[in-house]
């Protein structure tokens, strides 16, 4: 390992919640799944290649972390989290052997992680925060910290200086997008500072820990892609995955994902038992508004008040969109938003578009079909036409 790693990533807890609550599902319903994962840069015209050797060392150093006896207690005090996962936790070690990092011709790279589900899931988001840091470490050595700081203190402001916002609640879901580990923990202590109670918690589980506050999420895409090689039958694979959810969790983490498939499909199997049994729906693409006037209308239509359902949104929210997304909706549901690269990667800089998705899960092809097409992956069209005929799902520009 060179010199000059100085270990970006510093402890297995700074990482999304969703990861842990996810692993544990694993572990007690799919112990023996096996996956693969998939790096896809999104962003035109950017080099990647001078950074494998310094992201292969800072990987290296990743996979010499283990959990500490304090974070595994800290992981221990939450409700849902059970003994016999942190028990698993404190035996756990992230193996390098499962993860490659290859430089590819035109400026990609390529990251491949195959192995067991069980011991592959954690390291998406601290990866792709590694990839981040050394990217704007090479490309903006001397960071414009005032800027970023005034934008933080202006958004702040927008909504601290509205008496109409005042129920108006967000959290920090930046880890994997953050310009460095650094600027998202002065990031996160400047919003505890400027927005009060505002400011309801962060995905990050490690900061959560630090600072006091509440760690946030549920499931992502990999959890319902993963049931489409894991249930009875492809159709019947996002009701399957939201049922082993329920069973897991019994009331607790009720937040169900809306885009694995599209919103049509989600509606499609979201019936009056989900619809009464989950506390609401997160949104990850397409348009914020139709979404959330669709599932409102889902709701009253099976007579389920939308009053008591949370509708979460997440996709590339800024400050002024979630303004204008709670001024629409939070008189007639719950609101939240959960806000990543606009806080934790805004100093005037254009930020990356980088994902790990799974694409493979138990030697068969997964996908992600949302809203938003440019956000699918896949790397088998064939498997692509099935899945959209299984659900009826039209066909657009694929993005694989």
């Amino acid at each position: 390992m060179r010199l000059e790693c100085v270990m970006i990533i510093a402890s297995l807890l700074d990482t999304d919640l969703y990861k842990f609550t996810m692993m544990q599902v694993v572990l007690h319903h799919f112990p023996g799944a096996e996956v693969e994962y998939r790096f896809k840069c999104r962003t035109q015209g950017v080099d990647l290649r001078p950074l494998v050797d310094e992201l292969r060392d800072e990987i290296n150093a990743l996979c010499t972390l283990r959990f500490r006896q304090r974070e595994l207690e800290y992981l221990r005090s939450m409700r849902f989290i059970k003994g016999d996962f942190v028990d698993f936790l404190a035996l756990f070690q992230l193996n390098p052997r499962l993860i490659t990092v290859t430089a590819l011709p035109e400026g990609e790279i390529d990251i491949a992680v195959r192995g067991p589900w069980l011991h592959t899931i954690l390291f998406e988001i601290p990866v792709l925060a590694i990839v981040n840091e050394i990217h704007f470490r090479r490309s903006h050595p001397v960071p414009d910290y005032p800027e970023g700081r005034r934008r933080l203190v202006e958004k702040c402001a927008l909504i601290t200086s509205d008496a109409s916002l005042g129920n108006l609640t967000l959290a920090d879901y930046g880890t994997r997008r953050r310009f460095s580990r650094l600027w998202h923990e002065e990031v996160l202590l400047h919003l505890k500072a400027g927005l009060g109670p505002h400011l309801v918690g962060t995905s990050n589980v490690y900061y959560a820990m630090k600072h006091g506050m509440t760690p946030l999420g549920t499931m992502a895409h990999e959890y319902l892609q993963a049931c489409q090689a894991l249930g009875p039958r492809l159709r019947d694979s996002q009701t399957f995955a939201f049922e082993v959810w329920a069973r897991e969790y019994r009331g607790d983490l009720g937040i169900a994902l809306s885009d694995v498939y599209g919103l049509d499909a989600f509606l499609n199997d979201f019936d009056l038992y989900f619809c009464k049994l989950f506390d609401g729906a997160r949104h990850d693409s397409g348009d914020p508004v139709q979404w959330g006037e669709r599932l409102i209308a889902h709701y009253e239509k099976h007579r389920v008040d939308p009053r008591s359902k949370t509708l979460v949104f997440s996709d590339g929210l800024t400050v002024p969109i979630v303004i204008s997304l709670y001024k629409r909706f939070h008189n007639r549901c719950k609101v939240a938003f959960g806000v990543g690269t606009n806080l934790t990667n805004d100093l005037g800089y254009d930020p990356l578009q980088i994902v790990i998705k799974m694409v493979r899960c138990n030697g068969q092809p997964v996908a992600k079909l949302s809203d938003t097409p440019a956000k699918n992956m896949c790397d088998d069209r064939a498997y692509l036409g099935y899945l959209r005929q299984v659900f009826g799902i039209p066909a657009q520009a694929e993005a694989v």
